[in-house]
Formats: C-alpha cells, sequence, structure tokens
C-alpha cells in the first residue's frame, strides 16, 4: 500500500449559553490546530451551547438552526480559509416540531460535504435527548453512510452511537476510511472515584473495540467542564474530556486530560489495509448467521 499519513486534530473545551463565544473557543482550537498541520478537525457534541439536554423546557428548541445556516456557514468559512476539513455538532432545526443532533463536515473549500443525524438517542437521568432530538433517516440513504471527503471517508458517528457495535460495522461496510465521534458524556458529580472511573474506562475500551473489530482509526472528542442543571432537580455533570485518538488495533495514539485542550496526530491511513490482512474479520463473518441482529430481543 502507497504511505499515506492524515494529520487530524481534536479539539475540548468547556462550553458557556454564548453561542458566539462558544464558536470563537471553538474557531481557536482550529487554528491551534491547523497551525501544527491538522488537515481534519474534530469538535465536540453540540459545541455552540451548554449541553441544555439535562432538563425538559420547549423554550429551548429556540437554540436550534437550519443546516445549512449560520454555524455551518462560519465553520465552513474557516474551513476555507485553512484548507482543512473540519466536523462540526450542531442542533439542527429541520422543520417546526422537527430537530436533529446532527453533526456537519465542512469541506476545505467551505462546502458542506455531508451531515449525519444521531441516530441512538438516549433518554436518562441528566440526557433527556428524546425529547429534543428526532433520530436520523435509515431508509431514505442516510442513516450510517459515510461521508466523502478530500481526507477521505469519514465514518461520522455522535455520541450515544458509540456504544453500539452495528453503527460502527455498518459504516465501515459502508467503506468508510476512519470513525469519528463528537461527544458529550460526564458523570454525575455525586459518583464515587471507582465508579467514575469503570464509567470512563468502558467508554474509551468500546470505541477501542470498535477500531479493532472494523480496523480502522478511531477519533473522539470529548467536552470538559462542570455544566449545573438549572433546575435544580439533577446534579448537574461534569463532563470528563479525555478525547483520543486509536489506531485499527484500537491502540492508543493520543489522549487528552480533563482540561481544555487541542490534541494534534499522525494517523497512518494505510495501516488498516496492513490490519485487515492480518486480521481478516470482515471475510469470516457469518452473515448467513445474523439474521437475529434485526430483532429486539431473541424471546
Amino acid at each position: 500500500m502507497t504511505a499515506r499519513t492524515l494529520r487530524a486534530g481534536i479539539v475540548q473545551h468547556a462550553c458557556s449559553d454564548n453561542a458566539e463565544a462558544n464558536l470563537h473557543t471553538s474557531e481557536a482550537g482550529i487554528r491551534a490546530a491547523a497551525e501544527q498541520g491538522a488537515q481534519l478537525v474534530l469538535l465536540q457534541e453540540l459545541h455552540t451551547s451548554l449541553y441544555f439536554c439535562q432538563h425538559e423546557n420547549t423554550d429551548l428548541f429556540d437554540l436550534a438552526e437550519p443546516i445549512p445556516g449560520p454555524s455551518s456557514d462560519f465553520l465552513g468559512t474557516l474551513a476555507a480559509e485553512l484548507g482543512i476539513v473540519i466536523v462540526g455538532s450542531l442542533f439542527e432545526k429541520r422543520a417546526p416540531g422537527l430537530y436533529h443532533n446532527t453533526a456537519v463536515v465542512l469541506e476545505r473549500d467551505g462546502s458542506l460535504a455531508g451531515t449525519y443525524r444521531k441516530m441512538h438517542i438516549p433518554d436518562d437521568p441528566g440526557y433527556y435527548e428524546k425529547f429534543y432530538f428526532t433520530p436520523g433517516d435509515a431508509g431514505d440513504g442516510a442513516g450510517f453512510t459515510p461521508i466523502d471527503t478530500s481526507v477521505g471517508r469519514l465514518g461520522v458517528l455522535v455520541c450515544w452511537d458509540q456504544w453500539y457495535p452495528e453503527a460502527a460495522r455498518l459504516m465501515a461496510l459502508a467503506g468508510a476510511d476512519l470513525l469519528l465521534y463528537p461527544t458529550a458524556i460526564g458523570w454525575n458529580p455525586q459518583d464515587p472515584t471507582k465508579e467514575r472511573g469503570r464509567q470512563r474506562d468502558a467508554w474509551v475500551t468500546i470505541q477501542r473495540a470498535h477500531a479493532v473489530a472494523n480496523g480502522l482509526p478511531v477519533l473522539v472528542a470529548n467536552r470538559v467542564g462542570y455544566e449545573a442543571d438549572p433546575t435544580g432537580q439533577w446534579p448537574g455533570a461534569q463532563f470528563w474530556g479525555h478525547s483520543f485518538a486509536a489506531g485499527p488495533q484500537g491502540e492508543i495514539l493520543v489522549a487528552g486530560s480533563e482540561q481544555p485542550e487541542v490534541l494534534v496526530v499522525d494517523i497512518d491511513m494505510a495501516r488498516s489495509e496492513d490490519v485487515r490482512r492480518w486480521w481478516p474479520f470482515l471475510r469470516d463473518r457469518r452473515i448467513d448467521a445474523y439474521g437475529d441482529l434485526v430483532k429486539r430481543f431473541r424471546d
């Protein structure tokens, strides 16, 4: 295989209730990554706002915007100026009463290369996303479909999607060159230290496993900082950061801390071919025996 190195940047930061300020914080991280030679930059989930899903409030739908729209245009202009590909994450207003948690991919010329609407939507204490987000469409050619860019075919998934091996597999089967996960995940501040460690280790492990099972690099961006629940009914969320990149054998290439930072890493894009030749998981799949995977449960 012809060697090809992709230099990728991952930006993690805290957010405020000021969308313009948040965009400029993301911009500073993007510029810092580009100055270090990044050709692709991944931002965290819903980086233009606080994580508003800690409670249910219809007024918060006012945070949503169309795509294309102001934030995607802002990122597109920045992508064109810097000559890089940017993956952002926005609260999309598709139509009145119809909203999505949507990743946007901006090509290096500033054009919108594609979007991905989050498919798995959680509904748990402090993460009431089903109130706000309609799942992405799987039946209209969207769903788990990679987005073609000048740096490769990007298998973009979002946060809760990262726990599902089916999502990663379908992106791989559709020809993704790497998997990307914009994320907003944190602890309940009341969780004991050992439980916090178990949760974060599980989060890292499952995504490294996607890399191994599919022979693909993985990029993950997670926000940082404490965000209170405005209603006071929930202890708030302490987002743990620890963004990282893993290679196609699950090897950690770079990892962050719980502080705002910009990570830059070189990814050997030819290595996936070698790994898949050594470990031909796709060849040995028993596709004739997997029919029950489309069932909710085998009774």
